[in-house]
């Protein structure tokens, strides 16, 4: 029996499992370029909106701090980017709404931001801001997407699976998701669900209704995909915020224009119910990939 096997045995027998129903809200909003603290305004607006349908865990989209504005982003890096201290600690006092916010309404927050790291690399990030306030630079987009993000980010270095209320949450920036490596390796490292912020623009709604429903179903999982609105010229998106449950189908979905939050509950049952019933990450092979395909003509 393989290490995943076991452990997935392990949470079959509950032993490992999520103890609770975690309810997650997926987040649609426009952000303003450049306008770091006004995002942050908006942010906590929404959060508490969140925490008063029951929330536990907010997922913002891509970037939502500085928004999703390429030319913005090259033009003025120091309104932009959120400066992250020696432990991954984010001091900056532009984010207090959102502290006063989840401490508020009890919501873990994910949000998308640009960092600038000690060594004075520039990261396209997800943020996490705790129920105490804390917020931190959680995780680094591994996957730069176009020439546009290649010029203004470094590559993320590694991983990130956070927890919530006994949830083990694998998070992907975007592209990351459209790796299918990539939301298998947080579910290798123990994830139930794996949530993604996101920048999808207008005209891209067929891989963005695709690719995160795949990785729901590839991994037998839970996918929270957030997404923003708004914008202008060659960089308007096209919301459609979702929730997906382990066979891939949506729970809850956002329309593709305006303001929007969608809620759901994750369920450690249903879980448990797909991932015996549908054993591909059990029956997986680790060896095909150092295998040569035959070719025959």
């Amino acid at each position: 029996m393989t290490e995943l096997a076991e452990r997935l045995a392990s949470e079959a027998e509950d032993s490992a499992a999520p103890d609770r129903l975690l309810r997650v809200a997926a987040v649609q909003a426009e952000a303003a370029p450049g306008e770091v603290a006004l995002n942050a305004i908006t942010a906590a607006r929404l959060i508490r909106q969140a925490g008063e349908r029951g929330a536990a865990l907010a997922v913002f989209p891509e970037l939502f701090l500085p928004a999703y504005c390429p030319p913005e982003l090259a033009a003025r890096p120091e309104r932009c980017d959120v400066p992250v201290e020696d432990g991954d600690r984010v001091p900056d006092l532009r984010l207090d709404p959102i502290r006063a916010a989840v401490r508020d309404a009890g919501v873990v927050a994910v949000i998308g931001a640009s960092t600038r790291r000690p060594d004075g690399a520039r990261r396209c990030s997800a943020l996490v801001a705790d129920r105490a306030g804390e917020i931190r630079a959680a995780y680094d987009k591994q996957h730069l997407c176009g020439r546009h993000e290649k010029d203004l980010f470094s590559l993320g270095e590694q991983g990130c699976t956070i927890e919530v209320d006994s949830w083990r949450l694998g998070i992907g920036i975007c592209y990351d998701g459209c790796f299918p490596e990539h939301a298998r390796a947080a579910v290798l490292a123990g994830a139930h669900a794996y949530i993604c912020p996101s920048g999808y623009v207008v005209g891209s709604h067929p891989r963005r209704n695709l690719y995160y429903r795949a990785r729901a179903l590839d991994n037998t999982s839970y996918v929270v995909f957030a997404n923003p609105v708004g914008g202008g010229g060659d960089w308007r998106f096209n919301g459609g915020a979702a929730i997906y449950d382990p066979q891939g189908q949506p729970i809850e979905k956002a329309p593709d224009e305006g303001e929007a939050i969608v809620v759901a509950d994750l369920d450690p049952k249903e879980l448990l119910r797909v991932r015996a019933a549908h054993a591909m990450l059990v029956d997986r092979r680790d060896d095909l990939t150092q295998r040569v395909f035959q070719v025959i003509a």
